[in-house]
C-alpha cells in the first residue's frame, strides 16, 4: 500500500557530471560484485567528484558510465527517477495554472496518487504500457473528476522531461486524451452525457429539494434556490454579496467566487474572469428580497448557521445530501446540478443562445449548445414532405392504375 504523499521520500541529489567535463572510469572487482567509479573535476570549483556504484557484472558497469556520459551531455540525471525529477523541476510543470484551484487540485493529484504508484520508476524507463494499466487501476477506484486531477499533472510533467531531454515522447499523452474523453460522464448512456442530463425537471421538485434542505437550515435551503435560479456555481453563490443584486434592473451581477483553497478560503473573480448579469427570475425575488434586508452593500449575502461562508462540501455534509436527492428520485444530482438545472430551464424557455451563453460565462458557445433540446424537427418535416409524395405516387391515375415513377432517379 502506497505511502501518504506527506511521508514521500525526499531524493537526496546524487552528482552529475557538468556538461561536457571529461569523465574517468574504472572497475574493480569486489566479493559482492563489481565497483564501478566515474571522476570528473567540477569546472567551477575544480575540485574533484566521484561517484561510485556497486553492480554486479561488467555490462552493468558499463552502462552505468554510458548513462553518466549522457547526463554530461544532458546537464542532468538521466537515470532519475520520476519523484526525484519531479522535485528537481520544482513548480516548472505547473506553468500557466491558476495554483489557488485547478494547480493544487493538480498537486494532490499527483501527491496522493502519482507519485506513489510510478515515482520510484527512471523517467526514461516509464512506457506507455506501465501508464495504461496503472490508469486502469485509478479507474476502478475513483470518480472522473479525481481521474482527471491525477492524468492531467502526470501529462504536464512528462511534458517537461521531454522538454529537457530525459525521454522523447511523452508517453501518457495519447491515453491521457482517451480516458479524458472517456470519463468526462463516465458509465452513462451517450444521450446522458449533455449537460441537461443532469438537471432538475420542474420548480416543483427544485422547491422539494430546497424544502428538505432547509429542514436543517434555511440557509441550505436559500444555497439550493440561489444556484439554480441563477444558473450559478457553489462558490459564485457563496461570493455574492448584497451589493450585487439590482432590483431596479431586475439583475444579479456575478463578479467573485469563493472557495476553500490552500490555507483556507480564498477569494476571486469568476472562472470567465469576467462579471456576468443573470437575470431575477420570479421564484427567487422573494428570496433574494429576504436575503437583502437591513444589510450592508458589501455583506455576504448568504451565510451559513454559524455566520460563514457556505462552500459546496458543507451543504453536502450538512444536508446529508446524497440520501436527501436518492428520496426525491435524483440520485444523480450534484450541487453543480443546480447549475446545470437553471441552465437547462432558461434554454427551455426559448432564451437565445448567445443570450443564454452570457449569463452562463461560457467562453466557447458550443459548451453552451450542450444545453439546448436536441432539435428534431427538421427530420419531422423530412417525413412528412416524404410520405406526401409517397401518397401522391399511390393515388390512382385515370385508368385505374397507381402513377408510375418518373424514373428520375434513375
Amino acid at each position: 500500500m502506497a505511502r501518504p504523499a506527506e511521508h514521500l521520500p525526499e531524493s537526496s541529489p546524487r552528482p552529475v557530471p557538468p556538461i561536457g567535463v571529461r569523465i574517468s572510469t574504472d572497475m574493480e572487482r569486489r566479493s559482492y560484485g563489481i565497483r564501478a567509479r566515474a571522476r570528473w573535476t567540477d569546472p567551477l570549483t575544480k575540485q574533484r567528484v566521484i561517484r561510485t556504484e556497486i553492480v554486479k557484472d561488467e555490462a552493468t558497469a558499463r552502462a552505468f558510465f554510458e548513462t553518466l556520459r549522457n547526463s554530461s551531455v544532458k546537464g542532468m540525471d538521466v537515470s532519475m527517477t520520476l519523484l526525484e525529477f519531479f522535485t528537481s523541476i520544482d513548480d516548472r510543470w505547473a506553468r500557466g495554472l491558476d495554483m489557488t484551484s485547478t494547480g493544487d487540485n493538480y498537486r494532490y493529484g499527483l501527491r496522493l496518487r502519482v507519485l506513489p504508484a510510478l515515482g520510484h520508476l527512471p523517467v526514461a524507463q516509464i512506457t506507455a504500457g506501465m501508464i495504461d494499466r496503472t490508469i486502469d487501476d485509478w479507474e476502478k477506484k475513483y470518480g472522473a473528476s479525481t481521474i482527471k486531477n491525477t492524468i492531467a499533472p502526470l501529462v504536464r510533467v512528462l511534458d517537461e522531461a521531454v522538454r529537457d531531454g530525459l525521454i522523447t515522447i511523452n508517453p501518457a499523452k495519447h491515453r491521457a486524451k482517451r480516458s479524458l474523453h472517456r470519463n468526462a460522464f463516465r458509465i452513462q448512456p451517450a444521450e446522458d452525457a449533455a449537460p441537461r442530463a443532469h438537471a432538475i425537471p420542474d420548480l416543483q421538485k427544485l422547491n422539494q429539494l430546497a424544502s428538505a434542505c432547509g429542514a436543517v437550515h434555511q440557509s441550505y435551503s436559500d444555497f439550493v434556490m440561489l444556484a439554480a435560479l441563477l444558473a450559478a456555481r457553489s462558490s459564485e453563490v457563496s461570493g455574492l454579496q448584497v451589493g450585487d443584486v439590482d432590483f431596479t434592473k431586475n439583475l444579479v451581477i456575478i463578479r467573485r467566487q469563493v472557495f476553500p483553497g490552500r490555507g483556507g478560503l480564498i477569494t476571486k473573480p469568476t472562472k470567465s474572469r469576467k462579471e456576468r448579469r443573470v437575470p431575477i427570475l420570479d421564484p427567487l425575488r422573494p428570496v433574494l428580497k429576504r436575503l437583502c434586508a437591513f444589510k450592508q452593500p458589501d455583506a455576504p449575502l448568504l451565510v451559513g448557521p454559524r455566520g460563514g461562508f457556505l462552500t459546496t462540501a458543507t451543504v453536502r455534509d450538512a444536508t446529508s445530501w446524497d440520501q436527501v436527492v436518492a428520496d426525491l428520485g435524483l440520485p444523480n444530482l450534484t450541487r453543480h446540478g443546480l447549475r446545470h438545472t437553471g441552465a437547462t430551464w432558461l434554454a427551455d424557455a426559448g432564451v437565445p443562445l448567445h443570450v443564454l451563453q452570457e449569463i452562463l460565462g461560457h467562453a466557447s458557445i458550443e459548451t453552451t449548445r450542450g444545453y439546448l433540446h436536441p432539435d428534431d424537427r427538421h427530420l419531422a418535416s423530412a417525413a412528412e414532405q416524404a410520405n406526401a409524395f409517397l401518397s401522391r405516387d399511390a393515388r390512382p391515375n385515370a385508368s385505374g392504375w397507381p402513377r408510375q415513377g418518373t424514373g428520375r432517379g434513375l
